[in-house]
């Protein structure tokens, strides 16, 4: 039987391809994402997505790729209510939160607590809120895909490693430049939710063997995810524990070593 493997489509969004070939994406923000090569009508299966909360960075294109595969969605309420008020059926919505652990499409899905906010403008003009998620998803042989769901730093990550056990995860620790004017604001955001050097100790907390830094889009020009790097070399060569850090491109695959 195959190995479980993965794609990078930019920002936070994963393709999770499991050892039955169950194909999971998370956080697809494909159309509008700058320097992704795989748009959501280019996607030929998709078994299953799961959103973590309802920023359009994360939501991106859940709602026409469920259109699209009839694929059921795993979300929270404030992410539910928006997509049944934009058409689609919610018996193919499975609402959770923190701890209610699902199966869905045959993958198991454990939520898990999540620093952060989701809020969104609904069709009819008002707001709708939520609780933001993270996730520890079975992948099959051994493999358990962490996704921090724009999570900020918290000393409890430790136990969700000793409970749940993440082999793999995908840590956000910096801004995609390319899109941050999408969001006018006053000021300027000086890190992501987490900062290199918090990321560095999430990894650690998490107890990942294989740590995927993300939220870029070009790692090229990213000087969040140099200095992420870096610092990740700094903890390797003073011999402390920590997994290996793979920084991917958009569009590119990772197969999972058994």
């Amino acid at each position: 039987m195959p190995q479980p493997k993965l794609r990078f489509f930019g920002v936070a969004a994963y393709e999770l391809i499991d050892r039955t070939g169950r194909r999971i994406l998370v956080d697809p923000f494909l159309d509008d994402c700058p320097g992704n090569p795989v748009k959501s009508d280019q996607l030929e299966k998709v078994d299953l997505v799961v959103v973590s909360h309802a920023a359009i960075d994360h939501l991106g294109d859940t709602e026409k790729i469920a259109r699209r595969h009839g694929c059921p969605v795993i979300c929270g309420g404030e992410v539910k209510a928006f997509l049944v008020a934009r058409g689609v059926p919610a018996t193919q919505i499975r609402a959770t939160t923190w701890g209610i652990r699902v199966r869905v499409a045959g993958v198991e899905v454990q939520p898990v607590e999540c620093h952060h906010w989701s809020q969104i403008r609904m069709p009819d003009g008002t707001f709708a809120s939520g609780v933001p998620m993270a996730f520890v998803i079975e992948l099959g042989a051994g493999h358990r895909f962490y996704h921090y769901g724009d999570t900020a730093l918290f000393t409890d990550m430790k136990l969700q490693a000793e409970l749940y056990r993440p082999t793999i995860g995908a840590i956000g620790i910096a801004n995609p430049q390319e899109i941050l004017a999408r969001f006018p604001m006053p000021g300027e955001m000086l890190t992501s939710e987490l900062s290199p050097r918090e990321g560095i100790l999430a990894a650690q907390w998490l107890d990942l063997a294989t740590i995927l830094p993300c939220h870029y889009i070009d790692p090229d020009t990213n000087a969040d995810l140099q200095e992420f790097q870096r610092l990740h070399r700094e903890v390797q060569a003073r011999g402390e524990k920590i997994g290996a850090s793979v920084v991917l491109r958009p569009g590119e695959w990772l197969e999972l070593k058994p």
